[in-house]
């Protein structure tokens, strides 16, 4: 499973580990993914979906509906 937001599209950004000697060995900065499951009223199921931090405090703004809609509008699939 990759590290990749379905609602905002955040995924991992890449970058140095700098040590106190200032060698750089390459990392990874992973976005804070969590599985959530929401009820789908107009379809009558659950759907468990793949969400950052942010991607939940957005899908509780604009609801459940209106983010599966941005979702499928992107070519996710739900």
């Amino acid at each position: 499973m990759s590290a990749h937001c379905q609602l905002t599209g955040r995924s991992p950004g890449f970058g140095h580990r700098v040590s106190h000697s200032h060698r750089r060995t390459k990392r990874r900065f992973d976005p804070n993914i969590q599985h959530k499951r929401y009820w789908l009223a107009s379809e009558g199921r659950h759907v468990r979906l793949t969400l950052s931090a942010k991607g939940v405090k957005t899908l509780d703004a604009i609801g459940v509906e209106a983010a599966v809609a941005r979702i499928r509008a992107r070519g996710g699939k739900v």
